[in-house]
């Protein structure tokens, strides 16, 4: 009997605990960005971020365009968000890429805009490194995100050279994030 007694508070904690995290604005999880949810289509963003400013862009004609960007921002001028969707963009679309640019937004981890390597490799396993022309970016497993760092935080051996496999183990621990993504796919 006095596990019974025991247990409903501890299954009303949990329970707690799981609706806090989805009412957590800024809580990064696979599945959401604070109040973004991975379903949202672009016509529902209004009612989202009906506190905050939307500004939509896009630039070039139908056929050539090279962005469908939708900047958050809070209403006193802070960005919050850049989204972009996932297809072609319509009031349908779903949102594809998230770039995080306010530190509030973190993960249950704590990874934020502000994060160091070292936090990313304390927390998290990385799936692959990819070595572009100014930036290491890096996958992690089991979350959609990824982290780019510039390259000018990288040994000197690295800066240039596109070429070479970059390992965890070459990044040193106090690399800042340039930009910091959730991607849906």
């Amino acid at each position: 009997m006095k596990v019974q007694f025991l247990l409903i508070p501890v299954l009303a904690l949990g329970f707690t605990a799981c609706q806090s995290d989805k009412n957590d604005p800024f809580l990064i999880t696979k599945d959401q960005v604070g109040t973004i949810k991975k379903e949202l289509t672009i016509n529902q963003l209004d009612s989202v971020f009906s506190n905050d400013s939307l500004v939509r862009e896009t630039s070039g004609n139908q056929e050539l365009r090279a962005t469908d960007e939708i900047r958050v921002f809070e209403k006193g001028g802070t960005p919050l968000l850049r989204l972009e969707p996932l297809q072609e963009f319509d009031s349908t679309s779903t949102i594809g890429y998230i770039r995080v640019l306010d530190s509030r937004y973190q993960t249950k981890k704590g990874l934020s805009t502000n994060s160091t390597f070292k936090d990313i490799v304390e927390n998290y396993s990385i799936s692959r490194i990819e070595n572009t022309l100014n930036a290491a970016v890096i996958f992690l497993e089991d979350v959609n995100i990824y982290i780019t760092i510039d390259k000018q935080e990288l040994p000197s051996n690295l800066r240039y050279d596109t070429d070479s496999r970059i390992r965890a183990s070459q990044i040193p621990d106090d690399a800042k994030i340039k930009y910091f993504m959730v991607y849906w796919d």
